[in-house]
């Protein structure tokens, strides 16, 4: 599980019109169905996201790197989605953000002697600029995109971004284009550009980057995850991102809240200076 992929989940729960335009061609209204709701059986769910209308089936998958069994991921998500919802328009898209010369970012079929199965595969650094700076649940993924300065995409992402006239949503989207713009850029030059509108958020991404390097036990990363979380509160950013981000339940993260409340509750104990004399 990766930041990267926990915040494009994000993006396509927070601004499914925005993917449904891009994937399917019309702004549909979506909202996320639980991975639980296809089978007892589990699914992987740190790159997945399913979304669902009354008459259509998103299925995304985002994918930092190849994997071998994509295509037989794929079919079996499709039999399970058909089995549940045999009446729908079933769309499946593996979304690559990072530029491979794997041939199996390619790969859009599995076949076996008994079954084909087709889907849609998207490699970002193939598509144009444009696409993702005409909506706001895709401004993030714009340095991704086919550019010949990445460096140049951001500054026009961050000028958009300028433009965000909700507060909430404005911190989401830079908070989420910081994070994703690592894939591609220096996160000193991120924090440059977006440096008017990250402000605490930077050192929010310099903590998620370290978390995804990080090694220890399990306590140390639990401790870690838990620091990312209320540096995330101190910035007013939501529960819903920060539970996508960091892995941490809401009702870990309302704890958290909780404790960062009451210790800044508690009064601060002075120390009476002695004079000179004493």
């Amino acid at each position: 599980m990766t930041s990267y992929d926990n915040t494009c989940k994000f993006l396509a729960e927070t601004f499914p019109s925005d993917f449904a335009n891009w994937l399917i061609g019309r702004p549909i209204a979506l909202t996320k169905l639980e991975a639980s709701e296809l089978s007892s059986e589990p699914i992987r769910a740190d790159s997945v996201i399913f979304l669902e209308s009354s008459e259509v089936i998103l299925h995304i998958e985002f994918q930092t790197k190849v994997d071998e069994k994509m295509a037989y991921r794929m079919a079996n998500y499709y039999l399970r989605l058909y089995g549940r919802y045999p009446n729908c328009e079933i769309y499946q898209t593996v979304i690559y953000l990072k530029p491979t010369a794997s041939q199996l970012a390619h790969q859009t079929r599995f076949s076996s002697p008994k079954l084909n199965h087709e889907f849609n595969v998207i490699r970002l650094w193939e598509q144009p600029t444009e696409i993702f700076q005409k909506y706001l649940g895709l401004l993030p993924l714009s340095v991704l995109s086919k550019s010949d300065d990445p460096v140049e995409t951001l500054r026009q992402t961050a000028k958009i971004i300028d433009g965000i006239e909700s507060g909430q949503v404005k911190n989401n989207i830079v908070t989420a284009t910081a994070i994703i713009s690592g894939l591609a850029l220096n996160k000193l030059v991120i924090q440059q550009l977006l440096r008017s509108n990250v402000m605490k958020e930077s050192v929010i991404y310099q903590d998620i980057l370290a978390e995804g390097k990080a090694e220890g036990k399990a306590e140390g990363k639990a401790e870690e995850k838990n620091q990312i979380a209320m540096n995330m509160l101190r910035s007013n950013m939501t529960i819903e991102l920060i539970t996508q981000i960091t892995g941490l339940s809401i009702r870990q993260i309302e704890k958290l809240q909780k404790a960062m409340a009451s210790t800044a509750k508690k009064p601060k104990t002075s120390k009476t200076k002695r004079s000179p004399n004493q």
